[in-house]
């Protein structure tokens, strides 16, 4: 294999005013703009989700199951297009949204149904005697959850949302299929332009990687701090 590396390949004039080195440090924060907000929409969604499913009564927990399962059943990429090509012509004020907003919202929509299982999870493996003392002391159903049973779930499924949290990072990617410039478009474009391939992945797939491992590092901090006092912290 006959292959030139060129490390200043990142230095050179994209044509456009600006070298390929901005345009990466640019691509990146697309990158996190669209992750960060899919991931607060996952979480709120999500979490509703998830604590409707426990919540006693048909009509709610059907509610909370029929989300999930239509979002997790739906892979992403399709709900990218969906969002970006169906829904507009549907509703079409919609269609106004910048693009990486519509992915952002198709990215945190198809993660709230992880997130809606692992609150879930959180919520069922408490004792039921929690619910019932919260009951008896006579907090409303609303305030059995808030003060009761949430704060030891949400604690509970802090590491599995870290996982949800990198991988929405890495999710992003599709992005791309939308006309988002962020990592995966600029090593596309880079590579096809410069046919520097190997050094525009390489350094793409290191931005990739230190920004999951920053969030897995900051969710580890939380997870210690929220520890509940006597048990063993994940950093330990």
């Amino acid at each position: 294999m006959n292959y030139t590396w060129d490390w200043q390949v990142f230095l050179r004039d994209t044509g456009a005013g600006q070298i390929y080195l901005e345009w990466l440090m640019s691509a990146w924060g697309w990158t996190l703009a669209v992750a960060s907000i899919g991931l607060i929409v996952a979480l709120v969604i999500g979490s509703l989700a998830g604590i409707l499913r426990t919540v006693p009564g048909v009509w709610l927990s059907t509610l909370g199951t029929a989300w999930t399962e239509l979002f997790r059943n739906i892979p992403l990429l399709v709900q990218v297009f969906l969002w970006y090509y169906v829904v507009p012509a549907l509703i079409p004020p919609i269609g106004a949204l910048p693009s990486f907003l519509l992915v952002a919202i198709a990215l945190g929509l198809y993660t709230s149904a992880r997130i809606s299982e692992q609150i879930k999870a959180g919520i069922l493996s408490l004792p039921g005697g929690q619910r019932h003392a919260g009951l008896a002391m006579g907090f409303t159903q609303i305030q059995t959850y808030r003060y009761v049973l949430l704060p030891v779930a949400f604690r509970i499924v802090i590491p599995p949302l870290t996982s949800e949290s990198m991988t929405i990072v890495k999710n992003s990617s599709v992005a791309f299929v939308a006309g988002v410039a962020e990592l995966t478009m600029f090593a596309m474009q880079v590579q096809e332009e410069t046919s520097q391939g190997i050094e525009v992945y390489l350094v793409v797939t290191s931005l990739y990687f230190v920004s999951a491992y920053a969030i897995n590092r900051t969710m580890l901090l939380v997870e210690n701090r929220m520890r509940i006092p006597g048990t063993v912290g994940a950093g330990q």
